[in-house]
């Protein structure tokens, strides 16, 4: 299965994997699925890092969180990007709304807890 996680759960699978549901936890670490990181995260963590002590705990060069973990980047493309632009507005996340299109384009799965996100009816796991 084709998994792309959302930012907080990149974080608590980097910092506190027990925050993470159980069956998003066990998803996530089964070789048999593919985990996705979105570029967007990068950008989302780091602008937030600053004010946000579980965020200091990540490591510095967030390659070694999503790679340390055996997850892949996945990059955004015009279509992610065109598709996001098109999505309802159920709530102004950009960063969220960037997540949804991708799996949406690339036929992923989000692990995510976040409440908007069904309402999108986009294949969520947690």
């Amino acid at each position: 299965m084709k998994l792309l996680i959302d930012s907080h759960a990149l974080v608590w699978s980097a910092t506190e994997r027990s925050s993470l549901g159980m069956m998003a936890r066990e998803a996530i670490t089964d070789p048999s699925n593919q985990v996705l990181v979105s570029a967007i995260t990068a950008y989302e963590l780091e602008l937030k890092r600053l004010r946000d002590p579980l965020l200091a705990r990540l490591p510095d060069d967030l390659d070694d969180a999503v790679r340390g973990q055996g997850f892949e980047w996945l990059a955004v493309m015009p279509e992610h990007a065109s598709e996001a632009a098109k999505l309802p507005r159920l709530h102004g996340d950009p960063f969220d709304r960037i997540i949804i299109a991708q799996a949406f384009v690339e036929g992923a799965v989000v692990v995510s807890a976040d409440r908007w996100f069904p309402g999108y009816g986009v294949p969520l796991l947690w």
